[in-house]
């Protein structure tokens, strides 16, 4: 990965989302703001992908068809995919965001957001696991 301040067209993100509304407006402003995109459409198709691909981040809604969010989040994570999940969802209780982030969520972001808000998230992301050293810091 090039770096979030280098080159971002290098930086692969995956989007899982159902709503082909809210994934065509996802895919233009991610793609306008010059990261590849791939896009899936439901949990199934979009835990393959993740799996097989080599993606720096991946964007998912946590409602799906065939494959919950979270339970994609888990799975990936009990096979070792270290990739940085961030989960939008509706749902937005603090039990809800609670259940994200112990599913293996690296953030959790809820709908309706302000798409600066996204970028800004996905940025974050993608500086930590730039990282040269993900060591955790000693205090």
């Amino acid at each position: 990965m090039a770096g979030v301040k280098g080159n971002i067209s290098s930086v692969h993100l995956l989007l899982i989302e159902d709503d082909q509304e809210a994934a065509q407006f996802l895919l233009k402003g991610l793609r306008e703001s010059g990261y590849a995109v791939d896009h899936s459409g439901d949990g199934r198709d979009g835990l393959s992908r993740a799996v097989e691909g080599r993606y720096d981040l991946i964007v998912t809604d946590r409602m799906l068809p065939h494959m919950d969010g979270l339970a994609l989040v888990k799975f990936l994570r009990e096979q070792g995919v270290r990739t940085p999940v961030l989960v939008l969802s509706a749902l937005g209780t603090v039990d809800d965001r609670v259940q994200g982030l112990k599913a293996g969520g690296d953030d959790y972001l809820t709908k309706p957001f302000a798409f600066s808000e996204l970028l800004a998230r996905i940025e974050a992301l993608l500086r930590r696991s730039a990282s040269p050293d993900n060591a955790p810091t000693r205090l």
